[in-house]
């Protein structure tokens, strides 16, 4: 077997441990009797365990069950034209109505249904899990000796309840089941197990698991590890999976497509790649190739840790071995591909998809579109979004409210306010009720074009048909704030004041000379404190923007700084080394980044006034950004620097740096500081 990824390496012992006693299971290397040579490992120091007791006249059970509880072949099974009229008459009955009466009727005192009829009557009212336990309650209610009800009676009715979801029912059978002291398989663990996970209460499942080393010759079988090395993986339970996974290996359970995808998302959410190579190193051991649905979790999981080339080498394999890709296949390259700015490879492959007429949904187009407006690719998207269109194109899906969103982000980003206008008209009109992103781009990007009176136009026709802004939508009322002027401003902070009074009252505030630093300290803290924290640093950009633009007060702009960073929002602003300064902008809008900028300067002289030492370079790193509708920062920035006439310069070696010599530098600062002194 393939070493596991030393980042990852299981540990050595697994404790299993039921509800009440803990069960040690011996180390695989105690455990098995395979011949094949272990491949080295990472060695990982594990507790001793005590010495167990050993019954020798008892050998003791492989840890894994190849042979699952037999099943009846269909040949075996018997005609169900005798039931039909009973079929028929359970059928016609409400979905939670009682089977007695009816079942008594067809079955009178003395005619009991033999054992392969109400099997049969169980596995026919499959679909209805309320039906399935009715029938299995009158079954049970029998006089003693008319039917035995052996185990596989009740899981069938547990498998009714897996389908349904119904976890609180399904275990409280099978607790039924212990207490009648009827026994429970591989099978009936299995389905509870299976069940627990579909129903999202993996602790329950990691329970019932336990329990099965605690019951008297009950083994896991193949379909009950795959199940359970997906609970761990989503538990995060991460060396549980390599441990169960390495044991039962070694017990002679060949792994199936199901589990090296659970392995696969594992090790991708994490961003091993180490561990995505270990899956595919013990897929070539065991002789199986991998699937679709492999596939499609090694390309996400390639996606999750950043290697654009790799996927497109696994997509290529995935070709050349003659698997069709599909819809989800596509989506995750085209989420890797936008990532890395490969948006033409990305339509390349949907190209492809069309003309082999593969089927495409709507997570698929959608995805394309989001990718074409990260990259900026208009062209393409319009044409993706007219095919969405299109009679004439019945395997593309019809646009839904993400695929108009995406639209309506691209021409907001570009600035094009008529076409996002229009295309958000046209989602109305289409009955399809815009979301609360539409709405936030829509009026983000008519605040950006001056029009003020529009955007407010759609905020208020959107509180009329219901909608409940969130933070991210008074975010950007805040920045329109901050771009609007006069009556304008009045008309936003109108609108804003019906969503959020809290932050209105904040902006006043500011705007008020009478009112205190402490007083702002308190209504400030307010505001962040009810808000989002991804909002939080956003809201503090845009108040100080406010400050810069409407005129506040010097001082108002570089005071909601400084309490900002008082609260960490700004925390990871400033790095300094012995031989470099240097001030990371990236975050911040360009109102803020000029007051981060102006504050660093401040600090650098007070260091120079009080003769401390001073780095050799300052740098500034504004970013830079290959999207074709990226705000300018990096060009706002520049023109500020021209504006204080301080000597920072663009660097020639790392795009959107500026950066200053520690002797340029104190030149100019002593320089502004005599100007200061002569204009007092």
């Amino acid at each position: 077997m393939a070493p596991l990824p030393a980042s990852t390496a299981a540990p050595a012992f697994l404790f299993i441990s039921p509800p009440r006693r803990r069960i040690h299971i011996k180390p695989r290397a105690t455990a098995t009797t395979s011949t094949r040579p272990r491949p080295p490992r990472t060695t990982i120091t594990a507790p001793t365990p005590e010495p167990t007791w050993v019954n020798p006249s008892r050998p003791k059970p492989n840890v894994l069950s190849l042979n699952r509880h037999r099943r009846r072949s269909p040949s075996s099974h018997p005609s169900s034209a005798p039931l039909q009229p009973l079929l028929r008459a359970i059928r016609a009955l409400p979905e939670d109505a009682d089977l007695s009466a009816t079942l008594d009727a067809f079955f009178p005192a003395g005619s009991p249904p033999s054992p392969s009829d109400a099997l049969l009557l169980l596995n026919y009212l499959h679909p209805s899990w309320r039906k399935s336990l009715s029938l299995l309650a009158w079954l049970r209610a029998l006089p003693a000796g008319a039917l035995h009800l052996d185990t596989i009676f009740f899981n069938v009715a547990l498998k009714s309840l897996r389908a349904a979801r119904q976890w609180p029912h399904a275990e409280r059978l099978a607790l039924d089941m212990i207490h009648a002291g009827v026994p429970l398989d591989n099978i009936t663990y299995s389905t509870l197990i299976t069940a627990a996970r579909r129903c999202r209460q993996f602790a329950k499942a990691v329970e019932w698991f336990e329990r099965m080393y605690a019951a008297d010759g009950v083994l896991p079988d193949e379909v009950t590890y795959s199940a359970v090395l997906d609970v761990y993986a989503q538990l995060r339970m991460k060396e549980e999976v390599l441990a169960l996974f390495d044991r039962a290996r070694g017990s002679g359970w060949k792994p199936d497509h199901v589990a090296f995808a659970v392995l696969a998302k594992m090790f991708g959410e994490t961003g091993d790649y180490d561990g995505i190579q270990f899956v595919f190193n013990e897929m070539r051991e065991v002789g199986l190739k991998p699937n679709i649905f492999v596939y499609n979790a090694l390309l996400e999981a390639l996606g999750k840790t950043g290697k654009p080339g790799l996927a497109r080498n696994l997509f290529d394999e995935m070709t050349a071995e003659g698997v069709e890709p599909n819809a989800r296949t596509l989506t995750a390259l085209a989420k890797i591909y936008g990532r890395a700015r490969w948006g033409r490879d990305a339509l390349q492959l949907w190209k492809q998809m069309r003309d082999n007429k593969l089927p495409a949904d709507n997570i698929l187009c959608n995805t394309l579109l989001s990718m074409c407006a990260d990259v900026g690719l208009v062209a393409e998207a319009e044409d993706l979004f007219h095919d969405m269109n299109d009679p004439e194109c019945p395997d593309v899906p019809k646009p839904d409210k993400w695929s108009y969103t995406a639209m309506i982000n691209i021409y907001g980003s570009s600035g094009d306010a008529d076409r996002a206008l229009h295309l958000f008209a046209q989602m109305v009109d289409a009955g399809i009720e815009p979301n609360i992103m539409s709405y936030t781009i829509v009026i983000q990007c008519l605040g950006k074009a001056q029009r003020i009176h529009k955007a407010v136009e759609v905020l208020e026709d959107g509180l009329k048909r219901g909608l409940k802004p969130d933070d991210r939508l008074c975010g950007c009322l805040l920045s329109v704030v901050a771009l609007s002027s006069g009556d304008d401003t009045d008309l936003v902070l109108s609108s804003l004041e019906k969503v959020n009074k809290n932050l209105v009252k904040l902006i006043r505030m500011l705007g008020d000379a009478q009112v205190g630093l402490e007083d702002l300290k308190v209504g400030l803290k307010d505001i962040l404190s009810s808000a989002a924290h991804e909002v939080r640093r956003p809201y503090c950009n845009c108040l100080i923007d406010i400050c810069q633009n409407h005129g506040f007060l010097p001082q108002r702009a570089i005071e909601v700084f400084h309490l900002a960073q008082t609260y960490g929002l700004y925390s990871k602003l400033y790095s300094r080394k012995e031989e470099e300064w240097l001030l990371d902008l990236r975050s911040l809008s360009v109102g803020a980044a000029k007051t981060a900028f102006d504050d660093w300067m401040n600090t650098v002289s007070e260091h120079l006034l009080q003769q401390k030492p001073l780095p050799e370079s300052f740098s500034v790193y504004t970013g830079s950004s290959t999207h074709k509708f990226a705000q300018g920062l990096a060009t706002a920035f520049a023109a500020h620097l021209d504006q204080l006439t301080v000597p920072f310069h663009p660097s020639e070696s790392h795009v959107g740096s500026f950066v200053s010599s520690r002797d340029d530098l104190v030149s100019w600062l002593q320089m502004r500081s005599s100007s200061a002194v002569i204009a007092r």
